[in-house]
């Protein structure tokens, strides 16, 4: 009876330390704050952007303490997330990864990832996010706040937006570095051949150089590309379109500060139709025949109105709190 006992209380024991290793084998073992950017440093050796999935993101983005900043794009680049705009966005931050990590200023004190949303889904939910692209920062200390939200609505998405947004979060100012893009030097030189080209075959026959409608028609396409925010959507980098609060589809940008691309071409529209207007209205005065006249006047004072008084509501809706309006509210 007593050798029961005893074995009884052996196998007892044998059980209890099997149970108790196999837990702390199970436990899942949390890296120290060196050893973290340790790991960081050595990833980063290896890709100025590391790409985090769930578990990645809670070990070196959420977990305390931390000593480095850490700069993330949320995105969905799969096809079937249909996001137009993210894989630009997903450029236009490499692009500044690659500057911050061959530029002088780099060190273990800030890091550049992205989480992929078919990657890493529980981040979005953790954050509440339902959008991509986002662009945060994730302080060294403290949680962030609203403004470590870059507002790429208001500010586009270009690599020198998020190097600014990089800079007044952190203090740390990056030269962005683009590489070499030949294409437009290519399309420069096409486009002298072609016209030198054309020029030379109609070398005897040059009378055209000097039609005012075609320099005139130039002109009016040049002002029309630049009045309508062409060289803006360069610079910045706008959205497409972007999505209400709602869950609707905006086209035309809800504040004086910023534009999309789809309103480029609106407000390109809608100029075109009001020169065309006046085109029609003054032509009508110089033709000869009287019902062509007419036509013409009636036609053009019909474009003339509606189409400024759509480019009126336009601005009204930028611009908070402008009063006049005409046709449309």
């Amino acid at each position: 009876m007593k050798l029961l006992r005893h074995t009884l209380c052996g196998a007892l024991v044998v059980l209890a330390a099997c149970v108790f290793y196999t837990a702390a084998q199970a436990k899942p073992k949390t890296l120290s704050l060196s050893e973290r950017v340790q790991n960081l440093v050595e990833m980063n050796q290896k890709k100025p952007l590391l790409r985090f999935n769930g578990p990645k993101f809670r070990e070196y983005v959420k977990n305390t303490p931390r000593n480095y900043s850490m700069i993330v794009m949320l995105t969905a680049l799969a096809p079937s997330r249909q996001c137009q705009i993210c894989r630009h966005a997903h450029d236009e931050f490499t692009i500044v990864a690659n500057s911050y990590r061959f530029s002088p200023v780099y060190s273990n004190k800030m890091f550049f990832a992205m989480v992929d949303f078919d990657e890493g889904s529980e981040v979005f939910q953790l954050l509440r996010l339902n959008t991509a692209p986002v662009f945060m920062h994730f302080p060294a200390k403290g949680k962030p706040k609203a403004a470590d939200t870059m507002d790429i609505h208001r500010v586009g998405f270009a690599a020198d937006s998020i190097a600014k947004f990089v800079a007044e979060r952190t203090d740390i100012t990056i030269r962005i570095f683009r590489p070499p893009n030949y294409s437009g030097t290519v399309a420069m030189i096409t486009l002298v051949a072609l016209a030198g080209s054309f020029l030379y075959i109609r070398r005897n026959n040059l009378e055209f150089l000097y039609n005012k409608n075609l320099w005139g028609a130039i002109a009016v396409f040049f002002c029309f590309a630049m009045i309508s925010g062409q060289m803006w959507n360069h610079i910045r980098g706008p959205p497409l379109v972007h999505k209400t609060q709602n869950g609707g589809v905006a086209y035309i940008h809800g504040s004086s500060q910023g534009q999309l691309v789809v309103e480029t071409y609106i407000v390109m529209f809608l100029n075109a139709m009001i020169v065309l207007g006046m085109i029609l209205l003054i032509e009508s005065g110089t033709s000869k025949g009287h019902n062509k006249n007419r036509i013409m006047a009636m036609v053009g004072l019909v474009l003339l109105t509606v189409f400024f008084s759509f480019l009126l509501s336009v601005f009204r809706s930028k611009a908070q709190g402008y009063p006049y309006s005409f046709l449309f509210k």
